[in-house]
């Protein structure tokens, strides 16, 4: 397929889609798992299930970061807590980290390889930059601490949970060659 474009039709209603998916993530496991558990693994498999399917389907850079800042801009004016921007961020971070395999996700074993660290990483960063900046304690070194064990703990966690979903269904979604699809 020749493009005449960085991003093309089905590239932008692709981000639309999974824009609407972050955001629909969000607003409602969000709040379920700090009810349920107290803890945000939800929060996270929110996040990273959007940007890892969205980074499959495009294959573009900026893509995954769109889906991060537009998603969180509309569940902050939803009026959720602020702390979303920390997801944002990490959005922009994995966007910035998938360029070391092109945004491509195959069901290779190198692609999926780094997938999973670059969402690891970005995962542990949201925790961290939530802990750090959005939990209301004064910052000092017991917040930077707990910040960067508990908060960015936890939300390793939950990107790694996303990882157990999302990739095997990337997986199931190659083998069916669903990208086969759009480029018709």
């Amino acid at each position: 397929m020749n493009r005449d474009t960085y991003l093309d039709t089905i590239d932008i209603a692709l981000i639309g889609f999974f824009c609407a998916l972050w955001v629909t993530l969000n607003l409602a496991l969000g709040p379920l798992s700090f009810k349920l558990l107290g803890l945000p693994i939800l929060c996270d498999f929110a996040a990273f299930f959007s940007l890892l399917l969205v980074t499959w389907v495009t294959g573009r850079f900026g893509a995954a970061s769109t889906v991060g800042i537009v998603g969180s801009i509309i569940v902050l004016l939803t009026g959720a807590s602020p702390h979303v921007i920390g997801f944002a961020a990490s959005a922009v971070v994995f966007d910035m980290l998938m360029c070391a395999n092109h945004h491509k996700l195959h069901s290779k074993a190198h692609n999926m390889v780094i997938a999973a660290v670059v969402t690891t990483v970005s995962a542990y960063f949201a925790g961290a930059v939530i802990g750090i900046f959005f939990m209301g304690k004064p910052l000092d070194e017991a917040t930077l601490r707990y910040a960067l064990t508990f908060w960015g703990g936890w939300h390793l966690i939950g990107g790694i949970m996303s990882l157990a979903i999302s990739l095997p269904i990337i997986g199931i979604l190659e083998k069916a060659s669903v990208r086969k699809i759009r480029s018709a």
